[in-house]
């Protein structure tokens, strides 16, 4: 090298940084197909740290054979390239893994394999062919293998902090993946020249071209009016399409592969029948007044109830501030006095509220294979049922099914609320005769011990409590704790 003796150095601290920006990418990445559930972390962190394993043992055999500058360059823009394919193969091969393969730990696996493996193995070769290249001009081998493999985890630490806090969010899953890509091909320029002059020159040639490619996507995208946005805790999309039951179009906001909300453009009636069950909280306690659900998204009971129900207020528990912000953006959210939005996590609210409540709605999915396991347990269960009001009422949205292996989840929260509420009920929305059938199962607790009444006068009501499951629901799954709460691979064998 003849300008830069640091240049090594700078290349395993940089390639450290990809390779953790990478792996956090890689959740958003896989979140519309498969969620975030610890099924498709265990998949992509196992992937990865394989894949990483087998770099090492690569790139030390490579460069015992042939050490190079020049090879160590084409390595990153190898690695480069594959970041690249990611980019444009992703949504291609994930739609035809999901449509295919339901098992999601399988599926999840092969698309990690698919597109995490290739990048991430040319990735691990950097850091031993760069110490093969400094042990050529030093002669303190330890202290060089120590100090390089100290720069790639201190790059490994940056580029944590830098995507979770900063880059993810600003940036989006594809801006950033091709970032990544230009990062790595400046990398192998900058090795490849080893003069300033030139090393200047490559870096506006890239970059240039780089902000051409990134610009010419943003562009199509916004022309597509499909929405495609990373926040602090999801990626989701907002798109119209036509509603299966009515025929109309609706605006959907996907959440890390589940549709957390639907709104009719042309009126504010409710989409999704499940949310029409939450008005049962009329007939089981008629002169509610305070409310609190969990989960925003759209906020289309929100809306509807502040509509319904003049007299009462709702609270919503969002953790996410910019779905609410996208929710007033997208689907006509307003302001309103009787509605106060807390941006946390739904278990840290019910640890430190003191407010009482009437009606506790949940309806809080982090993906369709996934729920906050902490909102599920029995501690969180004493919690509610602690802040409601006497006559106080829980409608919980589940998915499940009623009876078998895909009945798990609902059976283990139904003995949870069985263990604290001295009435709980189910009532699934679709099927009420058919146990197999995975649907939503509206969950209603009450805190009164004073029998329930399934007759009402009103039509609507009187057609809903008709869904009342009348079969036995047999209490063979433990009460999920916040020490045991196997949430996901219960819901893994639902869906």
């Amino acid at each position: 090298m003849k300008n830069n003796k640091y240049i090594l150095g700078i290349t395993v601290f940089l390639s450290g940084a990809v390779v953790m920006i990478f792996e956090l990418v890689g959740s958003r990445v896989l979140g519309p197909y498969f969620g975030t559930s610890i099924f498709v972390w265990t998949s992509l962190i196992g992937i990865i740290l394989g894949s990483l394993s087998l770099g090492y043992y690569l790139g030390g055999k490579i460069a015992d054979k042939r050490p190079s500058f020049n090879n160590l360059a084409l390595v990153i823009c190898i690695s480069a390239a594959f970041v690249l394919i990611t980019v444009l193969t992703k949504d291609f091969l994930l739609g035809f893994l999901r449509v295919n393969i339901t098992e999601i730990r399988i599926s999840s696996v092969l698309a990690s394999i698919m597109l995490f493996l290739p990048a991430s193995v040319f990735l691990g070769m950097v850091s031993p062919y760069a110490v093969k290249l400094k042990l050529n001009d030093l002669k303190s081998s330890g202290s060089t293998v120590g100090n390089l493999y100290a720069l790639s985890t201190l790059g490994s630490i940056v580029g944590t902090f830098l995507a979770g806090f900063y880059l993810v969010p600003h940036f989006g899953t594809d801006n950033l993946l091709m970032i990544l890509a230009m990062v790595l091909v400046l990398l192998a320029l900058a090795l490849f020249a080893r003069e300033l002059k030139k090393m200047k020159l490559f870096l506006g040639i890239v970059v240039v071209f780089g902000l051409v490619i990134i610009g010419g996507f943003n562009d199509s995208l916004k022309s597509s009016k499909f929405i495609d946005i990373d926040t602090t805790y999801n990626r989701i999309w907002i798109y119209d399409h036509v509603d299966y039951n009515s025929g109309e179009m609706v605006k959907i906001m996907g959440i890390n592969n589940e549709n957390h909300s639907s709104m009719f453009l042309e009126s504010d009636e409710l989409v999704n029948e499940y949310t029409k069950y939450y008005h049962l909280a009329k007939h089981f306690n008629p002169d509610f007044k305070s409310t609190l659900m969990f989960g925003g998204a759209g906020y289309s009971y929100p809306k509807d109830f502040l509509v319904k129900y003049p007299e009462a207020t709702i609270d919503v528990v969002e953790i996410d501030p910019e779905v609410t912000e996208l929710a007033k953006k997208y689907f006509r959210l307003k302001e309103d006095p009787r509605l106060t939005i807390h941006h946390e996590d739904g278990r840290v609210y019910l640890n430190r509220t003191e407010k009482k409540y009437d009606v506790i709605f949940g309806d809080a999915f982090t993906s369709r294979y996934s729920v906050p396991y902490q909102l599920t347990t029995i501690e969180a269960v004493k919690k509610e049922y602690e802040i409601l009001n006497d006559d106080g009422i829980v409608l919980l949205n589940l998915i499940s099914s009623m009876e078998g292996d895909r009945g798990q989840f609902l059976r283990a929260e139904y003995a949870t609320y069985k263990a604290i509420f001295p009435q709980v009920y189910l009532f699934p929305v679709t099927d009420m005769e058919n146990g197999d059938k995975v649907q939503n199962v509206l969950l209603v607790a009450l805190k009164s011990d004073k029998e329930a009444s399934f007759v009402s006068e009103d039509e609507i009501f009187s057609e809903y409590l008709q869904h009342l499951w009348l079969n036995d629901i047999p209490l063979d799954r433990p009460i999920l704790t916040d020490d045991f709460a196997p949430v996901d691979y219960y819901i893994g064998k639902a869906i």
